[in-house]
């Protein structure tokens, strides 16, 4: 396990963030064994855990503080607020009144009376940023936050964000948890190098797709029990999944090509798109999000792997830089692409 300084925090963090959001109920959802592997994560080198309040309805919270509880000066823990934690309108969103209620939760659930780094799991379209900024900075100034993270945002809204924490005088977002894996470049063209230039972390998620860069689908083929594209999966329950995505050829071209490159550099294709992802310079920390142990195995495996760049050029061929294959989708809902908004009536 290698080790990076977090943005300009002076944190250090692993290379690798375990990501919690299969634990739990929606999940895997044996709480043993959910314990066990974040105690695997942390002896082999994890210093670093993300989950949110929404994962599993707290319950990934709730797992985590109680893996880490005797051993929480080791571990940096993340986590986030935003989407909906019950029935209510304002159970949910990035105003003043729900992120003051939504801490406190988390904190419950955490077991601790602080947080590392405390996320906006989603830029909220309909509230002013620069009152989420204040309501947050109150957070560090009591001491139940120690940094601000966004998740998910625009490249414009991550500048707008800096440019209002400086005018307002508020603390910053210091990291920026994005999707970005071979399958999801896009983010290449203006989200990274904004990171890089406002000098923050990056946290990038899903660098597996979902699972689609371990080689587990495979065309032709039904989706293995139990993963994330298997029918019976909660994920296909909800509006996480598309049919673009369960099926596009171009995902399955990719694969393929992928594991003849995977199998020349002497790696397996989970390596690769782990150390892919590891390899942009503005990438502090890879979140993996294991199922299973074996799963947490495989991850570990690929922290000290380094691509040459003959490698690389050979993936940029599969998925050319800042481009996304069918079905990523970074910014869903996002007001400026509705049809009132990019169109006109012709006078």
């Amino acid at each position: 396990m290698q080790y990076r300084k977090f943005g300009t925090t002076g944190v250090t963090v692993s290379t690798q963030c375990l990501g919690t959001m299969n634990f739990g109920r929606l999940g895997h959802t044996d709480v043993a064994d959910c314990l066990r592997i974040i105690g695997h994560a942390l002896d082999n080198g994890i210093t670093f855990i993300d989950t949110a309040d929404v994962y599993s309805g707290g319950q990934s919270e709730e797992i985590v503080g109680q893996a880490v509880r005797s051993r929480r000066d080791e571990v940096v823990i993340a986590t986030k607020c935003f989407y909906p934690m019950g029935s209510g309108a304002n159970q949910r969103g990035g105003s003043r009144r729900w992120i003051t209620r939504a801490v406190e939760g988390s904190l419950r659930r955490l077991g601790t009376d602080y947080i590392d780094l405390y996320q906006v799991h989603k830029l909220d379209w309909d509230t002013d940023v620069e009152e989420t900024l204040g309501a947050l900075s109150d957070l560090v100034r009591q001491g139940k936050v120690l940094y601000l993270g966004s998740s998910s945002y625009p490249a414009d809204w991550i500048v707008e964000a800096q440019w209002a924490a400086a005018r307002r005088r508020t603390e910053r977002f210091v990291c920026e948890q994005s999707q970005y894996s071979i399958f999801a470049r896009s983010v290449e063209q203006a989200v990274l190098p904004a990171c890089a230039r406002h000098r923050m972390a990056m946290i990038p998620w899903s660098p597996l797709a979902g699972g689609w860069l371990t080689g587990k689908y495979r065309r032709g083929e039904k989706a293995p029990a139990g993963s994330r594209f298997d029918p019976a999966s909660p994920f296909m329950r909800g509006s996480v999944s598309t049919e673009e995505e369960r099926t596009s050829p171009a995902r399955f071209d990719a694969v393929e090509a992928l594991r003849v490159i995977a199998d020349q550099a002497g790696v397996s294709l989970t390596a690769l798109a782990l150390a892919f992802v590891g390899s942009h310079p503005a990438v502090t920390s890879t979140i993996v999000g294991p199922r299973t142990g074996r799963h947490l195995d495989d991850a570990l495996a690929a922290a000290d792997v380094r691509l040459d760049e003959d490698t690389l050029d050979a993936i940029d061929k599969v998925v050319p830089p800042g481009t996304d294959l069918p079905g990523i989708d970074h910014f869903v809902h996002h007001p400026a692409l509705a049809a009132g908004a990019r169109r006109r009536p012709r006078g």
